[in-house]
């Protein structure tokens, strides 16, 4: 006997009943995939933050500036082969619902300390030529419809004004879990036309020889500057990147009750409808043994039609979210990293699985324990 027709047989007795299961799972899973690349890209930064990057920062708060004479100091640490520096800048692009990353940088540093990111040589030497250049990451450029040479115009939340900019490269990322959708330009630049505030930098990167010696380094950094008027904290770029996502809350605790909650739901309706499905097949189901089929062939009978159900809902639902995330960021500019990696479709698909044998467990006991007597009097 043939598995594979059996079961889809079974699937079309009850087109409505098998249409609303399958609606089930499809919405369960849509929302699945989502709430997962949502988690990601909050914590995409965490995980691809350099580990032999430390970020130094002003002790009181991450708004308030370090002296720029910092940087030579932070070089002549045992342990640091390489400081940066940048400030957040703080604009919109037009509108205020234009809003995007942006930062001043040490150009003579900065492309150093983040090799990740790709930008053509001829594209960043030009940038170095240019006081009012910038460079933008690929995803921006497709957001806004740029093109090279492009002059930006940026409001200025924080130092008023509009700023303008020449788009003289592009960057792109080594990994599809790269930020792309900074904008960069000369600090320099920033400390010739602000107002106040010259002299002083946002934060540091400073990075280390040997990354098990983080800790020790980030030590002799805060106790270097203890009791100054600029007292820092150094912590790692993954440590860094962690406290901006607590900022947001729990947002793993949140997706896993949500995710707790529908897939309880689904088991249950799941269940609900292959016991029903079972009630009605009783007879069925005792002709089946009478002819020969075996208790456990029956009990996997049963399990597998209930994984089917699970399987070809759960697959068309992260299949939609799939395309979904590939429409790039919903919020323009919040979750910059929306992508449903390779990874959580397959968890997506195992869950599934599992979800499909826990709901047909019980169904499958009953028709494994139906003696054939008691089920022909059915028929």
């Amino acid at each position: 006997m043939k598995w594979l027709p059996l079961l889809f047989a079974n699937l079309k007795r009850k087109k409505t009943r098998s249409l609303m299961t399958l609606g089930s799972f499809i919405v369960a899973f849509f929302l699945y995939g989502l709430l997962a690349t949502i988690n990601d890209a909050f914590n995409q930064g965490i995980e691809i933050a350099g580990a032999d990057r430390l970020v130094v920062r002003n002790r009181i708060s991450l708004i308030m500036p370090l002296p720029e004479s910092y940087k030579e100091q932070l070089k002549q640490i045992q342990g640091i082969s390489g400081v940066t520096y940048g400030s957040w800048f703080g604009g919109v692009y037009k509108e205020e619902r234009n809003f995007f990353p942006q930062f001043a940088i040490d150009t003579d540093t900065y492309r150093d300390m983040f090799p990740e990111y790709i930008i053509p040589d001829d594209q960043w030497k030009e940038f170095l030529k240019d006081r009012e250049g910038c460079i933008v990451g690929k995803t921006l450029m497709n957001r806004f419809n740029w093109s090279l040479h492009d002059r930006i115009p940026i409001k200025a939340s924080i130092y008023g004004g509009v700023w303008e900019f020449n788009i003289c490269g592009i960057y792109s990322g080594k990994r599809k879990t790269d930020d792309t959708s900074q904008f960069w330009f000369h600090h320099k630049y920033l400390d010739e036309r602000r107002q106040w505030g010259h002299g002083t930098v946002g934060w540091y990167y400073a990075k280390v020889d040997n990354p098990d010696n983080a800790l020790r380094i980030s030590e002799t950094i805060d106790n270097r500057f203890a009791n100054s008027p600029f007292e820092t904290t150094t912590e790692t770029e993954k440590s860094f990147a962690a406290g901006f996502v607590r900022q947001f809350g729990n947002i793993k605790l949140i997706i896993r009750s949500v995710g707790a909650v529908v897939f309880f739901t689904l088991i249950l309706i799941t269940g609900s409808n292959m016991a029903v499905s079972i009630r009605e097949r009783t007879g069925e189901i005792a002709i089946l043994k009478t002819l020969g089929m075996s208790r456990i062939r029956v009990l996997v009978l049963v399990l597998s039609e209930s994984v089917l159900y699970a399987l070809i809902g759960g697959g068309i639902g992260i299949g939609l979210a799939k395309l979904y995330t590939l429409g790039g960021d919903p919020t323009k500019g919040m979750l910059p990293l929306f992508y449903l990696s390779g990874y959580t479709i397959g968890s997506a698909l195992t869950v599934a699985a599992l979800v499909g044998i826990t709901a047909g467990l019980i169904p499958a006991v009953n028709a494994l324990n139906l003696r054939i007597a008691d089920g022909l009097r059915r028929v």
